[in-house]
């Protein structure tokens, strides 16, 4: 998989997070199911991004091409 900076995936987990918290108690509060069922999908969107953050390998540089 491509490596993805921190700093894009921390955001993309705090906005699926709150999307999703969001979506969950908006659907729940109107009796929506599609909208609680959009909102667990964001849920786990955000938890696939923060398993990314936490598991990728850091990028290092190679200091043979720093001239």
């Amino acid at each position: 998989m491509k490596y993805i900076a921190p700093h894009k995936l921390k955001v993309m987990m705090g906005l699926f997070f709150g999307t999703g918290i969001a979506g969950i108690f908006l659907g729940l509060n109107n009796n929506v199911f599609y909208l609680t069922f959009l909102g667990v999908i964001n849920l786990c969107l955000g938890g696939f991004a923060g398993w990314i953050f936490l598991t990728q390998k850091p990028r290092l540089r190679d200091k043979r091409k720093e001239k």
